[in-house]
């Protein structure tokens, strides 16, 4: 992306769904990132939620203007994609699929423009899903909008607009979404290189229900973040977050919901390894 270029339309409103919802996670996880001599990267993940487990190995290799990422899970799953930057000028494609589901296969293109974003996918099946978005303005003030046009239904299945602005200290959204049935506010205040607030007020017209979130982020010290985050149905969460040594990271997670009292908080613990 240009430095000028607006995000694309799934930025919006980004910086605050990361403080509000990153690394909340409330299982058991471990991931291992191994790198070779070449520069391809070996990624090995194991989650336990609940009584089952899921894993799944991955390798990825980065070439000038190619990109490949092979991932093989416990279920004996197989998803590939390739990215190809530089198709042509300011444009990128990736293309995806997965065996044994031969339904699976997507290309993606996006195009950056100084002062425009456009992406575009099409499945690659005989009644594909095809997806569009795009941005308009700058860096720091865009407005875009998405759609899903479902070919076996024609029907469309997904719009939503939104307008965003970032500064050095402030990101803020507004985001119709849900077929314009719900309105999404957020706003995350940087308040120096340690500590951030945020918030995000949903509200539903269907129902004329809201939902509000406040969060914030802080590092005790170079190595230690913790996260905290309040919502009006009464939950509480935590998170904190410790690089023990470079690149690996240890983080433990909780929430308690003062509405289900005879409930215990739930509590989950990752690890991520990078030799």
């Amino acid at each position: 992306m240009g430095s000028s270029s607006p995000a694309p339309f799934a930025e919006i409103g980004k910086k605050a769904k990361d403080l509000l919802n990153k690394d909340y996670i409330f299982d058991h996880k471990f991931t291992l990132t191994m790198l070779s001599t070449a520069g391809t990267e070996f990624v090995a993940t194991g989650l336990k939620k609940d009584d089952f487990f899921f894993g799944d190995i991955s390798t990825l290799y980065k070439g000038q203007n190619t990109i490949v990422d092979l991932k093989i899970d416990s279920h004996s799953s197989v998803s590939t994609k390739v990215t190809v930057k530089n198709l042509m000028p300011s444009a990128k494609a990736v293309i995806s699929f997965k065996i044994p589901d031969h339904k699976s296969g997507k290309l993606d293109v996006q195009y950056v423009h100084p002062h425009a974003t456009l992406n575009s996918s099409i499945g690659l099946n005989p009644t594909p899903l095809l997806d569009l978005s795009a941005t308009i303005g700058s860096k720091n003030v865009y407005l875009g909008g998405e759609v899903s046009f479902d070919t076996a239904s024609s029907s469309l299945t997904k719009y939503n607009a939104g307008i965003g602005f970032n500064n050095q200290d402030i990101s803020a959204a507004l985001i119709l979404e849900d077929k314009g049935e719900s309105l999404r506010a957020t706003y995350v205040h940087t308040v120096n290189q340690t500590t951030s607030f945020g918030a995000e007020l949903i509200r539903r017209f269907s129902n004329y229900n809201n939902i509000f979130t406040v969060g914030s982020s802080h590092s005790l010290d170079p190595l230690t973040v913790v996260k905290t985050r309040f919502s009006d149905s009464g939950k509480a969460g935590m998170v904190v977050q410790r690089e023990w040594r470079p690149k690996s990271h240890i983080t433990f997670s909780a929430e308690y919901d003062s509405k289900a009292v005879t409930s215990s908080p739930r509590l989950g613990l990752a690890l991520a390894l990078k030799p």
